[in-house]
């Protein structure tokens, strides 16, 4: 019996070190000219959210440059919402500093891990690592909405926080649902599904396109307005550009679709892991894990290949670079 279970482990190990030595990377044919347009930063990514990144100094990066400011040890980033950035401990003691005068601050005890959370005027809303909703009153410090979402079993780690529009608040769920609350009569409105997969099913997008919701999972982009429409891609990341949703999929893709998901063209790149994609006025910029720049026309058929000095790290990105532990890769 010994002697079998040995045999298993060994084949076991075999098997999982030819699949190791035969994975696939993204292999262009042709490379051109090595991208030149670096950025450098005084610190290094430490952590990172969608709209926000923790720098080693306690400072953090957000779309509109880099706040000076000291992040606690015990604290992570959770988002940069109306000139607030907006951290927590694990427990749920929220801060709020303010981006323009970082000596003004808000504390607020929550008791419990929060996952996302933006802020307008006095209400603040938060998604909870439960996937509970609530709205709070800043001044009050109380809770005015509450509404517990369902199972989240494993996440992918692109949380979308709720969104504000006039007296609604958007939440994007950890089980792949939109929630729309009216702040104002403290009711919910409306809810819809975008995906029910069992894991990894958070919303990891999240985009109000001419009135309409655009939301996606890893699973499924649903666009909402008077009817639901969606579509099935394996999503890496998204990106609009005022008339063009971009998608990037696990599968090596890059598919151009109007606001109503209807396809306008797609290129695949074999092979290719995709760590982010930014859309110029008309070009797409991708980032690939092998050290590339893709540079690619909306046509979706003409592009250019580059290399670029990328290490493992944290990645964020704003509409004008790419940023990886210390240094940027600016493309406008």
């Amino acid at each position: 019996m010994k002697r079998l279970l040995f045999i298993g482990t060994l084949v076991s190990l075999v098997l999982f070190m030819s699949a190791c030595s035969t994975k696939r990377v993204f292999e262009p044919k042709t490379v051109g000219d090595d991208w030149d347009k670096y950025g450098q930063m005084d610190e290094s990514i430490v952590d990172a959210s969608l709209n926000i990144a923790l720098l080693e100094d306690g400072s953090v990066l957000t779309k509109d440059g880099v706040v000076k400011m000291k992040v606690r040890e015990d604290e992570r980033v959770i988002s940069y919402s109306d000139n607030w950035v907006l951290t927590a401990t694990i427990d749920g003691n929220l801060t709020l500093t303010s981006s323009q005068d970082t000596s003004t601050i808000e504390h607020l005890n929550l008791h419990k891990t929060v996952a996302g959370a933006s802020v307008q005027n006095d209400t603040l809303a938060v998604l909870f690592a439960d996937n509970e909703l609530a709205l709070y009153s800043l001044q009050a410090k109380k809770a005015f909405f509450r509404e517990q979402g369902g199972e989240s079993l494993a996440l992918n780690r692109k949380i979308v926080n709720p969104y504000f529009l006039d007296d609604l608040v958007v939440f994007s769920t950890l089980d792949g649902k939109v929630v729309i609350v009216n702040a104002k009569t403290k009711k919910k409105l409306r809810t819809a599904i975008v995906s029910a997969e069992d894991n990894f099913n958070n919303v990891i997008y999240f985009h109000m396109i001419d009135n309409k919701v655009v939301a996606a999972t890893g699973y499924k982009i649903l666009a909402m307005s008077d009817k639901e429409i969606r579509a099935k891609y394996d999503i890496r990341t998204m990106v609009y550009d005022g008339s063009t949703i971009f998608v990037a999929t696990k599968q090596g893709e890059i598919v151009s679709l109007t606001p109503d998901l209807q396809l306008n063209g797609k290129i695949k790149f074999p092979f290719a892991h995709f760590l982010g994609m930014i859309a110029g006025k008309d070009k797409l910029y991708i980032l690939e894990k092998e050290g590339y720049v893709i540079v690619l026309d909306k046509n979706m058929k003409d592009y250019t290949v580059h290399e670029a000095d990328v290490e493992d790290g944290y990645v964020f990105v704003t509409n004008k670079a790419f940023y990886v532990n210390d240094e940027s890769i600016v493309v406008k």
